[in-house]
């Protein structure tokens, strides 16, 4: 199953969690590990979603979870094979999330894409890469039907930040649910129990939500 998710809506932070969080029960493989795989180059504005996700994730100290891709360090199509011999090599049942841009219609513009399956890079831009992941996110940039490129080239750095940090959110209430579990505890996905506990979890801008969330 794939969620869609309207990336103008203004709790869409809040819903990027939760069908994360749904994805990730789906998720039948014992991992104990999450890789957050964040396609994308920093020189292409439309395509810089993913290395930007990493780039704000990386700051956070997130049990269990390694980046791979930030604004830094990005992974893109020249290195994207390597990197996944990497996380093979390094990691043992890692739970790999990958991360992209992608081109849709224009009624679509915006909108972020959460669900269980592979990734397939470079698909919008008529690449032939390697699929990815357990579970996708992709932020539709900007529309098809143009020169792939150069949709990419014009895109608006708002819709891209927008989503990023909309995604990114996401990620890290998904990321508090199933901390026990990246812990070594033998509980998996859980609830905020109560308030206290939320607050801790999400510093601000976060701790302003409720614990409504799950």
């Amino acid at each position: 199953m794939t969620y869609y998710i309207d990336g103008q809506e203004k709790n869409c932070g809040q819903e990027v969690g939760r069908c994360l969080k749904r994805c990730m029960e789906k998720e039948t493989k014992a991992w104990t590990q999450l890789v957050l795989l964040c396609i994308g180059s920093d020189r292409i504005t439309g395509d810089s979603l993913g290395p930007y996700i990493g780039y704000r994730l990386s700051g956070r100290r997130l049990a269990g979870t390694f980046i791979y891709g930030t604004l830094q360090e990005p992974v893109h199509a020249l290195n994207l094979t390597e990197t996944i011999r990497n996380i093979q090599t390094l990691h043992k049942n890692p739970l790999v999330i990958a991360i992209d841009a992608s081109l849709g219609k224009k009624k679509h513009l915006g909108g972020i894409t959460v669900g269980n399956g592979n990734l397939f890079p470079g698909a919008g831009v008529r690449k032939k890469l390697p699929p990815v992941g357990d579970i996708f996110i992709t932020g539709i940039v900007n529309i098809s039907g143009v020169p792939e490129q150069l949709s990419l080239q014009s895109t608006r750095l708002f819709t891209v930040i927008s989503m990023a940090e909309a995604i990114a959110e996401g990620i890290l209430l998904a990321h508090y649910s199933c901390r026990r579990r990246l812990l070594g505890f033998p509980q998996t996905l859980l609830s905020y129990p109560d308030e206290e506990s939320y607050q801790e979890a999400m510093p601000s801008p976060m701790a302003a939500f409720t614990k409504d969330f799950l």
